[in-house]
């Protein structure tokens, strides 16, 4: 890398000339490199430059411009210099700087000088030369290369207006003339539109502040725009230096327009966007209308909505916003032959607007009754169209007068779109919803029936959607004057099907009950049933048989959750025994559960979608349903429930249909001061265990455990020899007075117990000598209607 600086300078007369000019010059010699130039040393600089360039030459001379100036090279400027040195031809060029290294507005003429150049440059923000020096003829020849215009003004009149003392040959042009039409003029003579934009008035402000200006300025006409900044040179003077960039703002306008058009793209795009996602979570009618107004309307613009569908021959409000109610009453049932602009959209499917209230009125002329226009001056009709069916017509009204372009109406019909199909979809849904409201309450029981020393409530709270049916059921089945049958139950799956099977149940349990069956008879029955006709139906059970009277009850769980009892101030579950689910097992052997019902108390039975999910640990449902019935203010019934329902049992939000059912007990029962219990049992060999296990069941909750293994052990003996002698039921009674306990078993033969003598090779007959052994005494009595009575009595413990 080279550089010879001997050789570039001029003779010491020529920069004792360039010492004296006000003017900034400057000399660079080449530096190169691979045959190439790649930077500058600045080798000489005048005063005058230093005092431009606003650092003392000493900093500057001697170092390379890439140093000094490192904007030069990517500006232009460096690359310029190094084309006139190559090319031997001068160059001029006009260059703003606002940099820490440079500042100010400057014009530079570079000319070739040895292996370098020579440059004259000034800061045209700061000239003060005068017109008639030599310096001056210089700069103005150098001005008159420029780019931009450039205009040396005096202040005159008084200082209310200004003479033009130079304009360079592009200021003149810009200005409309040459410079001889406009040096000596005063400006309100020869740009009075510059007087009208205020041009005047910004140039004697800077004169008396010294503060610059700089705007774009308009012309009167608005036809073109121009760059201008104005400094005070002196103080008599002002420099304005400006230039047309008139195309330059078209350019900048289209690019605006452009961007605005995407903004609105990208804004039409984010809207649709947000309403198709609002609309596919809307699943009802009104779901789909709070999204047309909270939604529609405000991307829209518009400041009133209304939402028409068609009702035979007419049009009826279905939603609105922003409307008053006069006008919605018009609307209200509007018949089609109304020449309303509506109307028409509803018969051609074609959308409508009208720009402003003149066009309104003009649609209805003619019209004895026309719809008012409300607040509004320009309206949007839009069909509601959805699968080649217009539903109805979106109408969007807006305050003031608007044109509907095609980008906007586009916009609008897209939102009419998506609102009809999703209303089209809310619709058939609330259609499907109304048929399967109308077929579970087919297959629920309609009314409950009135009992004698209780009261009941229940509530069904479905979950599922559209045409899905559930299959929670429950049932209150009157067996007995003091007796009732309580059941609970849910069919697995929603559909149609499962709500078949669900009715195919309950009525098999209610046939079966009312039969007369014991609890775990009809159960067995019901399993059996539903593997012959439904072997693809699986249901949970709860069935509990109630005896009011007496204030006992048993109860069989088929895969069931077992129900709450709150008494004496205590709320829990039940210990039941529990079996499989309904269309399991074939021989599922259900067992029942004997327990006493005390006055006073309250039963709450359910279904699982009450107390657990996948999400929702059944135990943790259980304590939530205890807590809640615990915490009730009474235990009637219909506010027992509707307390369970506000204290946010189990999972919420739900995901199952919910059954719920509470029978409470009053005061009175059971009455008397002996305790007593009574069952039926069928004629066959699963009545004896059973018969057992209801005397122990309850001779538990009597707190008499002492008696429980004989009242068992002669319990069965006596109902085996009444089941192997007589045809049909079999009944047990349990009495317990203050030193007894009386065990009756009644039957409907009236063969008499034969206790017959037995050996030690025998092997039976021994039943009736068991009872003489143990019992405290025993005996057998007709019944008149035909039957008997054996019976046995034990010693209760001192």
């Amino acid at each position: 890398m080279t550089v010879d600086g001997a050789s570039t300078l001029p003779v010491a007369d020529m920069l004792a000339v360039l010492d004296a000019e006000s003017q900034g010059w400057a000399i660079g010699q080449a530096v190169w490199a691979d045959g190439a130039i790649v930077d500058f040393v600045l080798v000489y600089l005048n005063e005058a430059g230093a005092a431009i360039l606003g650092r003392p030459r000493t900093e500057l001379i001697g170092r390379r411009y890439r140093d000094l100036w490192p904007e030069t090279v990517h500006d232009g400027t460096l690359p310029l210099y190094v084309d006139v040195v190559r090319t031997r031809q001068p160059a001029c060029r006009t260059v703003s700087y606002e940099r820490s290294t440079i500042a100010g507005h400057f014009e530079i003429r570079v000319a070739p000088w040895g292996d370098g150049f020579a440059a004259r440059f000034v800061d045209l923000a700061k000239v003060t030369v005068q017109t008639g020096s030599d310096a001056g003829a210089r700069l103005f020849d150098v001005l008159d290369a420029a780019f931009d215009g450039f205009m040396l003004l005096r202040a005159a009149d008084g200082k209310t207006d200004f003479v033009c003392e130079f304009v360079n040959q592009t200021g003149a042009k810009l200005s409309g003339g040459t410079p001889e039409d406009l040096v000596g003029r005063r400006v309100r003579e020869f740009a009075p539109a510059s007087v009208e934009v205020g041009l005047l008035d910004h140039g004697l402000d800077v004169l008396r502040t010294g503060e610059t200006w700089h705007r774009e300025v308009s012309s009167a006409d608005h036809a073109r725009v121009w760059d201008i900044k104005i400094s005070r040179a002196d103080p008599e003077r002002i420099a304005v230096s400006y230039r047309d960039i008139t195309d330059r703002v078209h350019q900048q306008q289209r690019i605006s327009l452009k961007e605005a058009q995407a903004l609105y793209a990208a804004e039409r795009m984010a809207a649709l966007q947000a309403l198709t996602a609002a609309l596919a979570a809307a699943i009802t009618p009104a779901d789909v209308y709070a999204v047309i107004g909270s939604l529609v309307r405000p991307s829209a613009g518009g400041a009133g909505l209304v939402v028409l569908l068609r009702d035979q021959a007419r049009l009826t409000v279905h939603h609105d916003t922003g409307y008053e109610r006069d006008v919605i009453e018009r609307l209200d049932g509007l018949p089609l032959t109304h020449s309303y602009p509506a109307t028409e959209v509803m018969r051609t499917g074609r959308p409508r607007y009208l720009s402003d209230l003149a066009g309104f009125e003009a649609a209805q002329a003619g019209e004895a009754a026309p719809v008012p226009a409300g607040d509004r001056k320009a309206w949007a009709f839009l069909p509601l169209a959805a699968a080649g069916e217009v539903l109805g017509v979106l109408v969007i009204g807006y305050r003031d007068p608007r044109e509907f372009d095609e980008a906007e109406r586009d916009t609008l019909m897209a939102f009419s779109g998506l609102s009809a199909q999703a209303l089209q979809r809310a619709l058939l849904f609330e259609a499907q919803r109304s048929i399967a409201a109308d077929l579970q309450r087919a297959l629920l029981p309609a009314d409950l029936p009135h009992l004698r020393g209780a009261r009941h409530a229940v509530r069904y709270l479905p979950w599922t959607h559209g045409a899905d049916v559930g299959g929670d059921w429950y049932d209150v089945i009157p067996l007995g004057p003091d007796a009732v049958a309580v059941v609970i139950g849910d069919v697995a799956g929603h559909s149609p099907t499962a709500a078949a099977s669900m009715g195919q149940i309950r009525n098999a349990l209610r046939a079966y009950a009312v039969e007369g069956h014991s609890p775990t008879g009809v159960m067995d029955r019901v399993n059996k049933l539903l593997l012959r006709v439904e072997p693809d139906t699986v249901a949970s059970c709860c069935y509990l048989e109630v005896h009011l009277a007496e204030g006992t009850a048993t109860a069989v769980i088929a895969g069931h959750p077992v129900p709450v009892l709150t008494a004496d101030g205590v709320t829990r579950p039940l210990t039941l025994r529990c079996g499989p689910p309904l269309g399991v097992e074939t021989e599922a052997g259900y067992i029942d559960t004997s327990f006493l019902l005390p006055g006073a108390s309250a039963l709450v039975l359910y279904t699982d979608g009450l107390v657990e999910d996948r999400r929702y640990d059944i135990d943790r449902g259980v304590a939530d349903l205890c807590a809640a019935v615990g915490a009730a203010p009474t235990l009637d019934p219909e506010v027992l429930l509707d307390h369970i329902l506000a204290a946010d049992v189990g999972p919420i939000p739900r995901s199952d249909d919910v059954a719920i059912l509470a029978l409470t007990l009053d005061h009175d029962i059971p009455a008397g001061g002996r305790r007593h219990a009574q069952r039926r049992f069928g004629g066959d060999a699963a009545s004896a265990p059973a018969a057992r296990r209801f005397a122990a069941d309850i001779l538990t909750a009597w707190n008499e455990a002492a008696l429980i293994d004989n009242a068992r052990l002669l319990l069965g003996e006596v109902i085996t020899n009444a089941v192997q002698h007589t045809v049909g039921d079999v009944e047990v009674r349990l009495a317990l007075g203050p030193q007894r306990l009386r065990v009756e078993v009644r039957d409907r033969s009236d063969r008499q117990p034969d206790r017959r003598s037995v050996t030690d090779e025998s092997e039976s007959g021994r039943g009736l000598h068991i009872v003489q052994v143990l019992a405290r005494d025993w005996g057998y009595e007709p019944i008149p209607a035909g039957g008997k009575v054996v019976w046995f009595e034990l010693d209760r413990a001192s």
